[in-house]
């Protein structure tokens, strides 16, 4: 692996597992009926939001570059009316973001640049390295929102 590659492929896992450990430090302040729970009523539950993340990843990644045949039901993900144990859900996503890791470090300055498709694609989403770069932001998207939920349940308390 050149350097480029290596400085690229280093720099995309930091940042997905940095989110990672932000969305689990904030978890740990919510009990598991405050993860499930929707504190507004519009949006979704910090639970809902970590399942969205789950198929996110597996399909994107773990599905169409890893080969892993995983099968999203996006909208359960919103809706789940059984879901898992918090500690489930959080281990769920650690399995998720080690695919994706390892995903990455597979990458080669040629595999990056591969046409890349999938159903519920961005349009301008080409290639490996934008779906990937696409789902590292994502999740940060998301963890700013969890932030908002737990300080809404902070103020409760």
């Amino acid at each position: 692996m050149d350097h480029t590659t290596a400085a690229i492929a280093n720099s995309l896992i930091c940042s997905l597992r940095d989110g990672a450990g932000r969305l689990r430090e904030l978890s740990e302040k919510l009990s598991d009926e405050q993860f499930w729970i929707k504190p507004y009523p519009y949006g979704n539950s910090f639970g809902h939001l970590t399942l969205h993340l789950i198929g996110n990843l597996n399909y994107y990644v773990g599905t169409q570059i890893a080969g892993t045949g995983y099968e999203r039901e996006r909208e359960r993900e919103f809706n789940e009316s059984s879901p898992p144990a918090k500690e489930e859900a959080l281990r769920r996503l650690d399995d998720a973001v080690g695919l994706v890791a390892m995903a990455i470090e597979a990458q080669t300055a040629e595999s990056w640049l591969e046409s890349y498709e999938a159903v519920g694609k961005a349009e301008f989403i080409k290639d490996r390295f934008g779906i990937v770069l696409r789902c590292v932001t994502h999740l940060h998207h998301h963890v700013g929102q969890m932030i908002y939920l737990e300080k809404e349940f902070a103020r409760q308390r």
